[in-house]
C-alpha cells in the first residue's frame, strides 16, 4: 500500500463496535460500514487475498477513513443506515429513489384529517399508507374510497357554521363536518375506517355496510339502503383485487427478488389479514458483486427504515446477515412487540416466495429492456471512450477477456462482447486452457487470444451458423479490453501482431486504481470518475470477470471435494484433513467464518483468510 497515511489509520483503528466512512481523495464518502470489530472490519477490505472487483475497485480509491465508535451493535446499525441515507455512498448497496415512491398520507393529527397522496414522510403524527409503485393507481384507489368514506379535500376551516356546504355533499362524496352535518367524532371515526381499510381490514368494514345497508331496507328507507348498497359495490371493487392468501388472517410482508448481472430489483408482497392487499418492487443501486444475503440484508434495513408499518412476521427468500440485531432494531419499531425474521416453511408460504420470486425475474426483465433502449447513455459512454482513447470511431464491438485460476489448476478464460455498449451474450466464449501449465496468466491469455483470432483469420466455408447469424468468432472487434495492467497489455500486443491483428485496437483495465493503458504511452490514462466511459468499461471488465469465475467454480466442483482444498495456497494434506475432521463437508466449510477456520487445529489466521478467499 502506497499510501502511509492511510496505512496508519489503518494500524490504529479502535476493535470496538462502531461504522467507518471511507473517502475518495476528493474527502468525498464512498462506502459506509458497520462492524463489531472496526480493526479488523476495515483492514479486510486491503487484504491481497481480496477476490471481489467491486472490493478492489473500493479499496483503491480508499484515501482516508473516519470512524464512530457506539455503545452497541444496534446503535452501529441505526448510525449506518442514517449515514448511507444521509450520503447515499457509491459503493453502498441503495434502495433507488428511495423517496420517490408515492403514500397514502391522513392527517391523523387534525381535528378533521384529510387524504391525499405524498411523495414525503415525515414524523408529523400523520399515518401513512404505502409505498406504492404507481401513483396513478393510488389515485384510482383513493377515486374510489372516497364514495365509500367521503372525506374533505377542500382548505377551509372547519368550524361546523358555515351556511353552505360544496359541490361535493351535494353528490356524496364528503359529508360536510363544515355546516355541521357531521360531528367532529363522526368524521374522526370515518377517517378510522378508511384507515383499517388501507390496513388491509377489510372484513368489519364490509359487515358494518351490509347491516346498514338491511337495517335501512327493513326501515323502508330505500334511498338509505341504496347509498351503503353503492358504497359495498364500490369497496367490493377494490377488494375483488385483493387475492385470500391464508384463512389464518395473519399479517405478514414476504420479500423476494432476482439478480441479472449486476442489476437487482426486489418484490415485497404485503399482506394484510391473509389477503394480499398490494405489491411493490424496488430496484437496488450498486448490487455488483454482492451475495444474496448482502442484497436482502440491505434492503431489509433500508426499507425498514421508513415503511409506515412493520408486520409481526416477514418472510425472506434468503437468509439475512444480522439478523438477531435487525429483529431486535424492527420489535422497536413496533412498539415492542415480537417480529419474526425467517425463510419460507413448505407450502403456502414457499409458493408465495416462489411467486414473488418470478414476479421480481419479471419486473426486471422488462426494466432492463428499458434500460437497454436507453441508447443516449450508450452512444455518450462510447464517444467519451473514442475521445479518451483516441480511436478513428466508436467503438460499435467490444471484446473483453479474462482469466480465473487458483495456482494454475482448473483456469479458463472467457470472452465477453459488448455491442453498442449493450451485451451481447449470444457471442460470449468459455475457453479450457489446454497448454500452459503452472500459474502463468501471460500465456493463458496468449492461448486464448491466439484461439480466438486464429479462428477469425481461418476462412470460413459456412460464414453463417445454422440459424441464418453471422459466426461470431469471424467479425473482428472495433476495441479489446484486457482485464489487467502492462503486463497483460504487452502480452496481448505480441499475439496480434503475432497474426498479423496489430490494427485492433487493445487496451487494458486494471483493477486498483481503473487505470487504462494503452499500447505506445507510458502514463495510464484515468476517465472522470462520473464518465459515462467509465462506467461502460467496468461493466464490461466485470462481466468477464463474472463469466470467467462462473465457468472456473463449475470445473472446480467436477474436481472433487479433496482437491479444490489442495489447490488452495497454504492448504496442504494436514490441514486439509483437519478441516475436513472439523466441518464435515466443503460447504460447511465454505459457510465457515475466518475465525472458525482459524480455529482449527494446524490453521492460522492468514490460511484462513485465504481458504475464506478462494472458496
Amino acid at each position: 500500500m502506497d499510501r502511509p497515511n492511510l496505512k496508519d489509520k489503518l494500524d490504529n483503528l479502535p476493535t470496538q463496535s462502531g461504522v467507518y466512512l471511507m473517502k475518495d481523495s476528493t474527502g468525498k464518502i464512498i462506502y459506509v460500514g458497520k462492524a463489531v470489530n472496526l480493526r479488523s472490519r476495515v483492514r479486510s477490505y486491503f487484504h491481497a487475498s481480496v477476490d471481489s472487483p467491486k472490493t478492489m475497485r473500493l479499496a483503491g480509491q480508499v484515501a482516508d477513513i473516519d470512524f464512530i465508535v457506539t455503545e452497541s451493535e444496534l446503535e452501529a446499525l441505526l448510525q449506518e443506515m442514517t449515514l448511507i441515507k444521509r450520503h447515499r455512498p457509491h459503493y453502498n448497496i441503495r434502495l433507488k429513489d428511495d423517496k420517490s415512491y408515492p403514500y397514502i398520507k391522513t392527517t391523523w393529527q387534525d381535528d378533521f384529517p384529510k387524504v391525499f397522496v405524498t411523495r414525503r414522510m415525515q414524523q408529523d403524527g400523520a399515518r401513512y399508507f404505502g409505498p406504492y409503485t404507481h401513483v396513478w393507481a393510488v389515485h384510482d384507489t383513493l377515486h374510489t374510497l372516497r364514495k365509500v368514506f367521503p372525506y374533505l379535500t377542500c382548505d377551509r376551516i372547519i368550524t361546523g357554521q358555515d351556511k353552505r356546504a360544496c359541490l361535493y355533499y351535494d353528490i356524496g362524496l364528503c359529508i360536510a363536518p363544515c355546516i355541521g352535518a357531521a360531528s367532529k367524532t363522526e368524521y374522526r371515526a370515518m377517517i378510522d375506517q378508511l384507515c383499517l381499510f388501507l390496513e388491509g381490514k377489510t372484513k368489519a368494514i364490509v359487515d358494518d355496510l351490509q347491516s346498514k345497508m338491511a337495517a335501512a331496507a327493513e326501515n323502508l328507507e330505500f334511498e338509505r339502503a341504496a347509498r351503503f348498497r353503492d358504497q359495498l359495490q364500490a369497496i367490493q371493487r377494490v377488494v375483488e383485487r385483493q387475492r385470500v392468501i391464508s384463512p389464518e388472517l395473519t399479517d405478514q410482508d414476504v420479500i423476494a427478488m432476482a439478480r441479472v448481472d449486476g442489476s437487482a430489483c426486489v418484490q415485497v408482497f404485503f399482506i394484510r389479514q391473509g389477503k394480499l392487499i398490494g405489491r411493490e418492487y424496488f430496484v437496488l443501486e450498486g448490487a455488483e458483486g454482492e451475495d444474496p444475503p448482502e442484497l436482502m440484508t440491505s434492503f431489509v434495513k433500508q426499507f425498514y427504515d421508513s415503511a409506515p408499518f412493520v408486520p409481526p412476521e416477514i418472510l425472506l427468500q434468503t437468509d439475512i446477515e444480522e439478523a438477531q440485531i435487525i429483529s431486535t432494531w424492527l420489535r422497536s419499531k413496533r412498539g415492542g412487540e415480537k417480529v419474526q425474521l425467517h425463510l419460507p416453511r413448505p407450502g403456502t408460504e414457499q409458493d408465495l416466495v416462489q411467486m414473488a420470486a418470478e414476479n421480481a425475474a419479471q419486473t426486471l426483465t422488462m426494466l432492463r429492456a428499458q434500460w437497454e433502449a436507453d441508447q443516449n447513455k450508450q452512444v455518450v459512454a462510447l464517444t467519451e471512450l473514442q475521445a479518451a482513447l483516441n480511436l478513428e470511431q466508436a467503438p460499435t464491438r467490444i471484446e473483453c477477456y479474462d482469466i480465473s485460476n487458483i495456482q494454475g489448476t482448473n483456469a479458463v478464460g472467457s470472452m465477453v462482447v459488448f455491442v453498442k455498449g449493450a451485451a451481447r451474450k449470444s457471442d460470449y466464449r468459455r475457453f479450457k486452457i489446454r497448454t500452459v501449465e503452472g500459474a502463468n496468466d501471460f500465456a493463458m491469455l496468449q492461448e486464448v487470444l491466439r484461439r480466438r483470432f486464429r479462428h477469425a483469420l481461418e476462412p470460413q466455408s459456412e460464414p453463417l451458423s445454422p440459424g441464418g447469424q453471422v459466426d461470431p468468432f469471424t467479425l473482428l472487434p472495433d476495441l479489446v479490453i484486457i482485464d489487467g495492467g502492462k503486463g497483460q497489455l504487452n502480452a496481448a500486443i505480441e499475439i496480434l501482431e503475432e497474426l498479423g491483428l496489430d490494427t485492433v485496437p487493445v487496451v487494458s483495465l486494471a483493477k486498483r486504481q481503473e487505470e487504462i493503458f494503452v499500447q505506445g504511452q507510458s502514463e495510464s490514462i484515468r476517465l472522470p470518475r462520473d464518465s459515462q466511459a467509465l462506467f461502460l468499461v467496468q461493466r464490461i471488465r466485470d462481466e468477464a470477470h463474472r463469466f470467467a469465475v462462473g465457468y472456473h467454480r463449475t470445473l472446480r466442483e467436477k474436481t472433487g471435494m479433496a482437491s479444490q482444498l489442495d489447490v488452495i495456497p497454504g492448504i496442504g494434506p494436514r490441514r486439509r484433513q483437519a478441516l475436513l475432521k472439523q466441518f464435515g463437508s466443503l460447504e460447511a466449510i465454505r459457510e465457515a467464518s475466518v475465525d472458525d477456520l482459524a480455529s482449527v487445529k494446524g490453521m492460522t489466521r492468514q490460511a484462513a483468510e485465504q481458504l475464506k478467499a478462494n472458496l
